[in-house]
């Protein structure tokens, strides 16, 4: 897509983020360089959690932007009723989560915010994910072979737990994997239209 010679930068180190961004035929560079530190408070409403940290991340990046640049930050949450589920700090978390998930329907929400010097916009996108009952066997096959310590709820809908398990998704898949790209490509058409 025609950028009009502006420069975009993806501040994320997800292997699925950039995927996705490929996807839509854009050239980017990846800076993972930030200040931000990825907390909040509790009492803050639990759809506004991810839209709160793509911003955070947005503005913890190490430097200031230059004219014609834009800049992507963005963050996924699971949610399970009232329960926030970050990524997994090990084996047994991830195999919680997976227990908790089993037979229930989720919310995915990602939040992307675009920046350039002189305007800023944040979108997030909701979709519900519902998976059958995991066994104990499942749960463990899928958290050895996968390993996904670095995805919200423990989980990647892509790897062989979405294939296994997952019922239906109501919502963009996209935005399940971490990225929801039909927003993300009304945003650049925007911020590449800016002089």
């Amino acid at each position: 897509m025609d950028l009009h010679g502006k420069r975009v930068i993806l501040a994320s180190g997800s292997p699925r983020r950039r995927e996705l961004l490929a996807g839509l035929d854009v050239e980017f560079e990846v800076d993972t360089r930030s200040s931000f530190s990825e907390s909040f408070d509790p009492s803050t409403p639990h759809e506004e959690v991810p839209s709160l940290m793509s911003r955070g991340k947005s503005h913890g990046f190490w430097r200031p932007l230059e004219k014609g640049e834009i800049l992507i930050t963005s963050d996924t949450m699971v949610l399970l009723d009232k329960l926030i589920m970050g990524k997994p700090h090990g084996r047994e978390e991830a195999l919680e989560m997976l227990r908790k998930l089993s037979g229930r329907t989720h919310e995915v929400i990602t939040a992307v915010t675009f920046r350039d010097p002189m305007h800023e916009e944040t979108v997030s996108d909701t979709a519900l994910v519902s998976f059958r009952n995991i066994t104990e066997a499942e749960a463990e096959y899928y958290v050895d072979t996968c390993r996904p310590f670095d995805k919200a709820g423990a989980y990647g809908i892509q790897e062989w737990i979405g294939y296994a398990a997952c019922t239906g998704i109501e919502g963009s898949f996209y935005n399940v994997m971490g990225f929801p790209v039909h927003k993300v490509y009304e945003l650049l058409i925007k911020f590449a239209s800016y002089d």
